[in-house]
C-alpha cells in the first residue's frame, strides 16, 4: 500500500481528514477509500482516478473538483455537501444522508452517521452493522429489515442540549420508528427513547437499559438476554415475546401485554405492575418479585 503526503496529511485508505485543507490539492489516483472527509475542503482538488468508495464526505467541499473517473461507489453524503458543477453524487453510486432519504438496501456497514438527521428516511433491508448512529435522529424511519447488529446509538456522558434531568437518558431519537424485523443484536440502546416505535425484531443480547418502550410494539420479538433493567414498558405489547434470560429488574410493566411471553429464568425483581398488566398464563409475578402499585 503506498501511503503519501499531501499538505501535511496522510493520504491512505481509511484516513481521518476530517476538515483537511487539500484545496486545490494533486489526488489523482489516490485511494482514500473508507476514508473520512466530513467537512474537508477539496475546493479545486485533482481527483482523478481516485477511489473515494465508502468515504464519508459529509459537509466536504467539492466544488471545481476533478471528479473523472474517481470512484465515489457507496460513499457518503449530506445536503451541505458540495460537488462540482454537473457532477451527479446518485449516479456515481452515492448514498445522500438526510431527512426522507431513501437508504433502502445500503450498505453503511462501520459508517460514521453520528448526529445524522434520518427522520422519516428509508433504510429497509440497509446493513447497518456496526454504524455509529450516535445523537442520530431516526423518527419515523422505517428499518423494517435492516441489520443493526453492533450498532451504537448511545454516547457515555452526553446529556443533549434543553432537556430536564427526567430526560438524560434521551440518545437516541428513535419514537415511532419501524423497526419490523430489524436485527438488533447486541445492539447499544441505552436510554433510546423507543416510545410507540414497531420492534418485532431480534434483540437478542441488546442493552435497553432505562430505555422508553412506552406503548413499543414488541410482539414476537427476541428479547432473550436482554436488558431491560429500569425500562419504561408502560402499555408496551410483548405477546409472544421471548423474554427468556432477560433482565427486567426495576422495569415499568405497567398495562403490558405478556400474554403468551416467554419468561423463563428471567429477573423481574423490582419491576412494577398494576392490575391491568396481562402476564402468560401459570405465570406468579409476585413470586417472581414484582411490585404492584
Amino acid at each position: 500500500m503506498v501511503v503519501v503526503e499531501v499538505n501535511g496529511y496522510t493520504i491512505e485508505p481509511g484516513a481521518n481528514l476530517v476538515g483537511a485543507d487539500l484545496e486545490d490539492a494533486d489526488l489523482s489516483g489516490a485511494n482514500l477509500s473508507q476514508s473520512n472527509l466530513a467537512g474537508a475542503n477539496l475546493k479545486g482538488a485533482n481527483l482523478k482516478g481516485a477511489n473515494l468508495s465508502g468515504a464519508w464526505l459529509q459537509r466536504a467541499n467539492l466544488d471545481g473538483a476533478n471528479l473523472t473517473e474517481s470512484i465515489l461507489e457507496g460513499a457518503i453524503a449530506n445536503e451541505d455537501t458540495i460537488w462540482t458543477e454537473g457532477f451527479d453524487p446518485d449516479v456515481a453510486g452515492v448514498y445522500e444522508i438526510g431527512p426522507e432519504a431513501n437508504l433502502s438496501g445500503a450498505d453503511l456497514s462501520r459508517a460514521y452517521l453520528g448526529g445524522a438527521d434520518l427522520e422519516g428516511a428509508a433504510l429497509v433491508g440497509a446493513n447497518l452493522r456496526g454504524a455509529d448512529l450516535t445523537r442520530a435522529n431516526l423518527t419515523r424511519a422505517n428499518l423494517t429489515d435492516a441489520n443493526l447488529s453492533e450498532t451504537q446509538i448511545y454516547e457515555e456522558g452526553w446529556i443533549p442540549p434543553t432537556i430536564s434531568p427526567a430526560n438524560l437518558f434521551f440518545h437516541a431519537r428513535i419514537s415511532g420508528a419501524n423497526l419490523t424485523g430489524a436485527n438488533l443484536t447486541e445492539a447499544n440502546l441505552t436510554g433510546a427513547n423507543l416510545a410507540g416505535a414497531w420492534l418485532c425484531a431480534n434483540l437478542a443480547g441488546a442493552n435497553l437499559a432505562d430505555a422508553d418502550l412506552s406503548g413499543a410494539n414488541l410482539s414476537g420479538a427476541n428479547l432473550t438476554e436482554a436488558d431491560l433493567r429500569g425500562a419504561n414498558l408502560d402499555d408496551a405489547d410483548l405477546t409472544e415475546a421471548n423474554l427468556d434470560k432477560a433482565d427486567l429488574s426495576d422495569a415499568d410493566l405497567t398495562r403490558a401485554d405478556l400474554t403468551r411471553a416467554g419468561l423463563e429464568g428471567a429477573n423481574l425483581s423490582g419491576a412494577t405492575a398494576d392490575g391491568t398488566t396481562i402476564w402468560p398464563d401459570g405465570f406468579d409475578p409476585k413470586a417472581a418479585g414484582v411490585i404492584f402499585d
